[in-house]
């Protein structure tokens, strides 16, 4: 039953030779329909499974992936993606494997669409990228399938055929997850959704987690609250989001769709009259910090150093091991409050 057949093996059930089994194996060189048909015969009674690692390990060829990130220096959401890297490069170091990473910008158009050409004058033979920027993003991922390059993505999702996987969370379940969060410690009043930094035309992934958040809403027949989208921008968050703050007596409760939640946490903590409820997203020092104190209420966590690690591993995987790699890969959204987000922290 545990007998490993060998070339050999298989040439002589099959009553053909050696060369023709290595032929129909390796799926190379011309072989008879009659001889096919003998040896996959003998292949399906044995359950044959070659031996992917030995295969690759004669394999000359060194697989060039290149990785496509927010430069974390300027925005540190991005900082466990390094970690995610490197424990993929880790798992894999034994292999001819070759994994390069690039920084962009997050705030600039152009220093993403300029990473990208540097990228294309590599001739990779994969690319991971975060797509923070809809429309660039999906240009780039047109030049980078005209060369044949296989494009996977990770944290933000876009509609792109010629993506081979996505790993990240369903962000419009998200938007209702935070909607739900916010409903069951407020009973009613003004609510404003908070967009940070991104243009929101170009941020897919705002646009979704509010769409869920109003989604949610939307759903209930008796509706208590109003929900007002805010835009803001550096170096005028604090000053604008005062103005806003003063103008709507009201407001009870935020929703920041950024890992800028820290931000906000600033302004709202000078705030002594009153309570304003607080969701944001992601486990960075700031956030975290404000978390402890009591100004924000929840965290959702995004786990984007899982994300990194599976969108690295699916493209090792299924140039290694020609394994199937899943179109979408969804992780559980993880909702964070004081008293579990030691449990996240590394």
């Amino acid at each position: 039953m545990n007998k490993k057949y060998t070339i050999k093996d298989i040439a002589k059930l099959a009553g053909v030779s050696k060369g023709t089994v290595d032929r129909v194996l390796h799926k190379r060189g011309k072989v008879s329909p009659l001889a096919l048909e003998k040896v996959n015969e003998v292949l399906n009674v044995i359950d044959y499974e070659p031996n992917l690692i030995a295969r690759n390990l004669k394999n000359n060829k060194i697989y060039h992936i290149c990785i496509l990130l927010p430069d974390p220096q300027i925005d540190p959401y991005w900082l466990p993606c390094i970690q995610g890297i490197k424990d993929a490069v880790q798992e894999f170091k034994a292999y001819n494997i070759r994994v390069e990473t690039f920084y962009f910008n997050p705030e600039k158009t152009k220093s993403f669409t300029n990473t990208n050409e540097t990228i294309i004058e590599k001739s990779p033979d994969a690319v991971l990228l975060a797509p923070l920027f809809h429309k660039e993003t999906l240009d780039a991922i047109k030049k980078y399938d005209s060369l044949n390059i296989i494009v996977n993505t990770f944290n933000n999702q876009v509609e792109s055929t010629l993506i081979k996987n996505f790993v990240g969370q369903d962000l419009f379940r998200s938007g209702r997850v935070a909607a739900k969060l916010l409903n069951t410690i407020l009973e009613k009043g003004h609510i404003a959704i908070i967009h940070i930094d991104e243009t929101y035309k170009n941020a897919i992934h705002m646009q979704e987690k509010e769409r869920g958040f109003r989604n949610y809403f939307s759903d209930k027949e008796d509706l208590d609250y109003k929900i007002t989208t805010l835009k803001l921008k550096s170096p005028n968050v604090e000053a604008n989001l005062k103005n806003f703050i003063n103008e709507n007596p009201d407001l009870s409760g935020v929703f920041i769709t950024t890992s800028k939640a820290y931000q906000i946490a600033k302004t709202i903590s000078e705030i002594k009259d009153k309570k304003i409820r607080m969701i944001g997203y992601d486990l960075i020092d700031e956030n975290v910090n404000n978390l402890n104190l009591g100004v924000i209420d929840f965290l959702i966590h995004q786990n984007q150093k899982r994300q990194a690690y599976l969108g690295i591993t699916y493209l090792v995987e299924h140039f290694l091991f020609h394994k199937e790699t899943p179109a979408i890969t969804l992780l559980p959204i993880d909702i964070i409050n004081s008293e579990n987000a030691d449990f996240y922290l590394e």
